[in-house]
């Protein structure tokens, strides 16, 4: 099971080198990790997905709860909330499939951002089901290269 973890954290330097440390010292994986300052500038989100069973994501949040830095942890995997990941794939796109792949983006909500000679690449913005989705759509036209942002998420309003 992938479990999604927000953290607010102070924004100070090392606090990313001590929480990803922490993490993997004691074995855990970290599949995915996005970090940016939210509206405070002294504060800044972290958002990761720790595959493991209910017992890892007990550990790693207590551990990670010890840390000074860290203002805040909340588990995701459970409740309501919204995420999104920005990809960008690169496709094997022989001018003659071209249109072909196009329409398959803009199912998506898709868009091909660049043509190359014997390639397209395409972004997308999705939550992570979309997404795989999608991903498993182009696997027939062989994906060149794939570069994805890691999941972003918030919780979502009790109101």
């Amino acid at each position: 099971m992938k479990h999604v973890i927000t953290l607010l954290v102070e924004n100070q330097p090392g606090v990313l080198a001590r929480i990803v440390g922490l993490i993997s010292g004691r074995g855990y994986n970290i599949e995915s990790l996005n970090v940016a300052p939210t509206q405070d500038p002294t504060m800044s989100r972290m958002t990761m997905t720790v595959p493991g069973d209910d017992h890892v994501l007990e550990q790693v949040t207590k551990q990670l709860n010890k840390l000074v830095d860290v203002v805040k942890v909340t588990d995701l995997t459970k409740k309501r909330y919204q995420n999104r990941e920005l990809a960008l794939i690169e496709v094997a796109a022989p001018p003659e499939r071209r249109a072909e792949l196009a329409e398959l983006a803009a199912l998506f909500e898709a868009k091909v951002i660049g043509v190359q000679e014997r390639s397209l690449t395409i972004q997308i913005v999705a939550d992570q089901e979309r997404l795989a989705d999608f991903m498993n759509v182009l696997k027939p036209f062989r994906i060149i290269d794939v570069a994805r942002t890691g999941v972003v998420a918030v919780p979502r309003s009790e109101g």
